[in-house]
């Protein structure tokens, strides 16, 4: 459950290179639209969704991609999946599929839940987007994940994974990126349920891999790519889908499906005090830790997509 490959990288942070300042921008002004210009997006605020669909889409096709989307009703409202993705060569009928949901809970503008997780899959589709991966990577951004969609029928990575099951589709990995841009260097930071706050550090510098039982081979093979790559703290974790938190994203879906998933994240209100809060706004955000943590999840699934010889 615990024992993970390699270790977790401790001491100071290496300069930002050039790429990773450029980066921290682009993911400044992802979220500053999301959660800023735009703001509380959800079945309350309906145009305010359409308004962030519609902006997902612009930027995928800025990146050069084609855009497709599933539409699905939910209480009386259309709301869409976006994808975009690069076909594999060798493999194309393997898929890897990078996520994040793009709608916020009630009462929260959702710049860390989760306008973070929206802008690292842009940003990482964009680094992917002149790219010939061996399997399929495919980019999806999800409607309706929080309540009170959260783990029903309707919630919109559920409709997606049914949908993927339902065609037969090979999906070798799948990454849910949620809230994934707050970090603190202050001893005790960082709580967890029992029993992880055994095992854990409490200082929540880190981001965290988490995934089911049943994605404990996916689990183990993208913190040790993680860890081979990137400079920076990580930690994971395979565990039972019960324990709270480790199925609180739309890699849930997936498992529902008997896909591998894996959830990147920050670990959420174990170390986010704003979390579905109105004070969860872009201001909250480390940009730069995010660049870091965002270019390493982009080697993560540069390794995914390759096929092992």
């Amino acid at each position: 459950m615990v024992k993970m490959p390699g270790k977790s990288y401790s001491g100071a942070l290496a300069p930002l290179t050039k790429g990773e300042i450029d980066l921290s921008s682009r993911l400044h002004h992802h979220v500053s639209m999301l959660a800023g210009t735009i703001g509380e997006r959800n079945q309350w605020h309906f145009g305010k969704i359409e308004a962030a669909a519609a902006y997902i889409e612009n930027e995928l096709r800025a990146s050069g991609y084609d855009v497709s989307w599933q539409e699905y009703t939910a209480k009386g409202k259309s709301y869409k999946n976006i994808e975009a993705q690069r076909e594999g060569t060798s493999g194309a009928e393997e898929i890897v599929i990078v996520g994040a949901h793009y709608d916020s809970v009630s009462g929260t503008p959702g710049a860390n839940d989760n306008a973070s997780g929206v802008g690292a899959a842009l940003e990482i589709a964009r680094i992917f987007s002149r790219e010939a991966p061996e399997r399929t990577v495919r980019f999806v951004f999800f409607a309706n994940e929080e309540p009170p969609f959260f783990q029903t029928p309707l919630m919109g990575s559920r409709v997606y994974a049914a949908r993927c099951k339902q065609r037969g589709e090979n999906i070798t990995a799948m990454l849910s990126l949620e809230t994934i841009g707050y970090y603190s260097d202050e001893p005790g930071s960082q709580r967890y349920p029992f029993p992880f706050n055994l095992m854990y550090p409490d200082t929540g510098n880190f981001i965290g891999f988490a995934g089911n039982l049943s994605s404990r081979a996916l689990v183990h093979k993208v913190v040790g790519s993680f860890r081979t790559h990137t400079a920076f703290p990580s930690e994971g974790v395979a565990a039972p889908a019960w324990i709270p938190g480790i199925g609180w994203s739309d890699q849930w879906s997936f498992w529902e499906e008997g896909y591998p998933g894996v959830m990147v994240t920050d670990t959420a209100l174990f170390r986010y005090r704003y979390y579905h809060e109105a004070d969860d706004t872009p201001d909250k955000i480390d940009y730069e830790k995010t660049a870091r943590v965002v270019m390493g999840i982009s080697r993560v699934v540069e390794d995914l997509s390759k096929i092992s010889p």
